[in-house]
């Protein structure tokens, strides 16, 4: 045990494993005072600095645009002769499972059903609530979450493969500290912070994923578990991602993203052709247009004079634009850290374009046919999908199949990719938090997976038992804007230290 744990770095591992505990601990016996202190917060936040998100945001989009289309974007992760460790499509597959997971299909029918019953501008219910209810969905699983991922995951493989320093958080420092960035408190600071939020995060996600799929089970099998049922769901699931993580990436999270793929596809497939196609294909390419086309004012939107609060009775740009982003920092350090860690032999420019372009097109194409069916199931057969006035985000994706031939078939599809996705997103993050636990070393113990697997297993337990899941989301928003400013500093550190690769040439 004694020689297991020497390559661990100690402050990361038992700090990060206790103050996430503790947190836990207190979200779970203060359920409804946690949730209140921390949903202040980060009302405060998106209320009052909700511009700050949203200029940020964009911020990143145009950050990695420039250094793709600057002379930097021939720079390899690596030495110049090296070349990608995966194949595009393993590449892609992984990083699309890590980078959305359950969020996929757990939004992929609700997120449109919800704007086409409240819009932000369009008439609630009407043929262009529908287009505007999907061209704000492109908007919030587009290229603005997948650039901030980029944000995180460049200036990390940067310093790594490119520099050699550890696979941590803190190393994007060492422009501005040197070797404190690599051995001092600050750095272990930072680190620890990380990896609590990245496992309040992914706790979480596991949490309702399983409370998706129980939902799933109890709508397609009629099968009525309640919290037992989702509990035996964690269970199961912990222990088929920690026997993934410890079998390695290439025989556990490669395999399981590129199985995920073909069920994706295969769900895709099966909705466009037995769905509404014609009405699937022109509703997706008009809201892309719409998407496109409007980008920009949708990217700088804030409802300064409150006309879309006026128009839907509530604050809808920080309840969901801004919750977005919030939602996918908290989510980056994980994402980005895992996208850096499969990325070694990428040009950047090949790094950026393939990061903002491939999984936004398939996140598109992918609500165009779900959310698509689904709202031409409302326009024609009112009540097909939203139930008594209310879409339920758990069921409404079964809801919506079940109104198609061959509904227990695909339904069981839908249940396997999220199992898939479930998996693979503990996967990522158990591989990611095990590295930054063991001083950024790529090959971490299998022990060290393991426990870490098991923490976060018990906590997403912990969450359901408790019903502390709102609590610990409030938790994990409020710390999101800490970790908008160490971004920035990572990327002022990474575009500081690219000025010297003009020196090393």
């Amino acid at each position: 045990m004694k020689k297991i744990f020497e390559s661990v770095d100690k402050t990361i591992f038992f700090v990060a494993g206790s103050i996430t505990l503790l947190l836990a601990i207190v979200s779970i016996v203060f359920t409804e005072q946690v949730a209140s202190v921390f949903s202040g917060i980060f009302n405060f936040f998106t209320n009052t600095l909700g511009f700050a998100y949203i200029g940020f945001a964009l911020f990143v989009i145009v950050a990695c645009l420039f250094v793709s289309f600057s002379k930097y974007g021939k720079i390899r992760l690596g030495g110049d002769d090296e070349r990608p460790e995966y194949s595009n499509i393993s590449w892609f597959s992984m990083i699309f499972a890590a980078g959305m997971g359950i969020g996929l299909v757990f939004w992929s029918v609700a997120e449109p059903m919800n704007h086409f019953m409240v819009p932000p501008f369009a008439d609630p219910q009407t043929p262009q609530a529908a287009v505007e209810s999907l061209q704000y969905t492109f908007l919030h699983w587009g290229v603005h979450p997948w650039a901030l991922y980029a944000a995180v995951a460049l200036p990390m493989a940067y310093f790594h493969f490119r520099k050699g320093l550890p696979l941590l958080v803190s190393s994007s420092f060492y422009p501005f500290l040197g070797d404190k960035a690599l051995k001092g408190g600050f750095s272990k600071g930072i680190d620890t912070f990380t990896v609590i939020l990245i496992l309040i995060g992914v706790a979480t996600s596991f949490g309702l994923g399983a409370l998706q799929i129980q939902s799933g089970l109890e709508f397609v099998f009629h099968i009525s578990g309640g919290t037992l049922l989702a509990v035996v769901i964690v269970i199961i699931c912990t222990i088929l991602f920690v026997i993934s993580s410890t079998a390695g990436i290439d025989r556990g999270m490669k395999l399981l993203s590129n199985t995920n793929t073909v069920i994706v596809f295969a769900v895709m497939l099966f909705v466009l052709l037995v769905g509404p196609t014609l009405y699937i294909f022109n509703i997706t390419l008009e809201s892309i247009g719409d998407y496109i086309f409007k980008f920009i004012p949708m990217s700088f939107f804030t409802d300064a004079n409150g006309t879309v609060a006026a128009h839907t009775g509530e604050n809808w740009i920080g309840n969901w634009t801004v919750f977005y982003w919030a939602w996918w920092i908290t989510w980056t350090p994980f994402v980005g850290s895992f996208i850096a860690k499969i990325s070694k032999g990428r040009t950047i420019r090949e790094f950026v374009l393939a990061i903002l372009g491939v999984p936004t097109i398939m996140s598109c194409i992918w609500f165009g046919i779900m959310g698509g069916t689904g709202l031409n199931m409302e326009l024609t057969n009112p009540g097909s999908v939203i139930q008594n006035g209310a879409v339920d985000t758990n069921s409404s994706v079964f809801q919506m199949l079940s109104n198609l031939p061959l509904s227990g078939v695909i339904s069981v599809l839908v249940m396997l990719s999220l199992l898939v996705f479930f998996l693979t997103s503990a996967d990522a993050g158990v591989q990611v938090v095990s590295t930054m636990s063991s001083r950024g070393k790529e090959n971490s113990q299998k022990l060290i997976k393991v426990i870490w697997g098991v923490i976060l297993g018990l906590l997403a337990i912990m969450f359901i038992v408790t019903g502390g899941l709102s609590a610990v989301q409030s938790l994990s928003f409020a710390f999101s804007f800490p970790f908008l400013i160490i971004i920035c500093l990572m990327l002022a550190g990474f575009f500081k230290y690219l000025k010297k690769e003009e020196f090393d040439k």
